[in-house]
This record gives C-alpha cells, structure tokens and sequence, in this order.
C-alpha cells in the first residue's frame, strides 16, 4: 500500500500537474535507456517552471543534466529568447536527454555541455559566459560546496539558486554521517551561512521520492 505522502502527491500532480504526453515519454526513454530514476516529480518540475516565471528569468543554469527531465521543465517557463545551460557528466546520459530534449522542440533553447562540471564551470568561466537568472544544482553531493562557489562566481544580485536533495532523509543532523553525500550537503548549508552575498533557506519535503527537501537562495545586491 502506498504511503499517505504517496497519494497526495499523486493527487497534487493529478489536479494540478496533469499528465504531458512528451514529458511521459521523456521519462519512458530514460528508463529504457536504464537511467537512475532520480528526476525530480512533475509537481516539483512545475515549481521550479513557476519561480523561473516568477523571477522573470531569462538564463538558467542546471548542473545535473540525466535526462533532460527538469531541464524540459524549466525551459518551458522561458521566454522564445530564453536559454538553458545544463551540465552532464556522463555521455549516455547527455545523450538521452539531447533526444529528449529535441522530442520537446527546445533544442534552441537548451545547451547541453558534457564532461566533469567543475571542468565545464572553469571553461565557462574563461569563456565569459554571462551571468544566470536561476541556478539549479542537482549534480553529485560531495561537490556541493564546489558548485555553490561557482553558482555565485556565475550571479549578479538577484540571482536565484536552487539546491535539491539537501536534507538526505534527516541525515544532515548527523555530523558524525560517513556518507560523502551527507558531509557535501551539510558543507553546502554551513557556506551558505557563512556567506553574506545570499539569503537563503531550506525546506524539507516529503512525497513520492520519499523524505529529503530543497534549499532556495537569493544573491544580494
């Protein structure tokens, strides 16, 4: 029997994140193609199309690419003149989702750059990429510190970022935890409090991919 938690998710998401037929198939393909099934829900998707649309963006940024599933999300709250920037390490990943993401008719507006995303960070760096309107971080925990430096390093004041997974089924209370994942995290928060330039904060959730949660940050001005 599925968890309270479970249902209502599937109720939210019945009402108010109907079923789309290219977002279904996206997530068909990733599971044929033997994808990790770790993309974020439908109703989690929409929220971040809905503060993408709230900030007004224009750029974004993903680092943690899968298979495009969020990354479609996102750059349907764009404008035409939108653009997306995600990152992937691993190249059957990458490929999934460039065929997914071609399948949703935004290969104009997504860029998917493939190789480590600390090395692909530094060559955008050297490339004078522009700053983003949103950041979405969702890539590797252990490296959560690191891309919180360059989320920053690629903002201007209000600048907003996101970071998933990063309550780790309570486990970030754990300061003992051996888990790399864990210690990223809890790294993650304790630089967002040491570092002035964001205001942010962390909210747990629980629902269909159990219990875990989100942090949403703004860059000061």
């Amino acid at each position: 029997m599925k968890q309270t938690w479970e249902q209502v998710d599937e109720y939210i998401t019945d009402l108010l994140c109907p079923n789309d037929p290219i977002l279904d198939d996206v997530l068909t393909a990733n599971r044929k193609a033997d994808l990790p099934e770790i993309d974020v829900t439908a109703n989690q998707g929409k929220l971040l199309q809905l503060l993408i649309q709230m900030k007004g963006a224009k750029r974004v940024l993903e680092i943690g690419t899968l298979g495009g599933y969020s990354t479609i999300w996102m750059a349907r709250g764009l404008p035409s003149d939108g653009k997306v920037i995600t990152l992937e390490l691993d190249p059957h990943h990458a490929e999934v989702a460039e065929a997914n993401i071609a399948h949703a008719g935004l290969g104009h507006m997504i860029q998917i750059r493939i190789g480590d995303a600390l090395q692909q960070l530094a060559r955008m760096k050297e490339e004078q990429i522009e700053p983003f309107d949103l950041i979405f971080i969702d890539a590797d925990k252990p490296n959560n510190p690191h891309y919180l430096n360059w989320a920053l390093q690629f903002s201007r004041p209000g600048t907003v970022i996101i970071g998933d997974n990063v309550i780790r089924e309570g486990e970030i209370i754990n300061k003992h935890s051996t888990d790399p994942r864990v210690q990223g995290v809890r790294q993650f928060h304790e630089m967002i409090a040491a570092e002035g330039s964001i205001s942010a904060t962390a909210i747990q959730t629980v629902g269909s991919k159990g219990y875990d949660g989100f942090m949403i940050g703004i860059v000061k001005g």
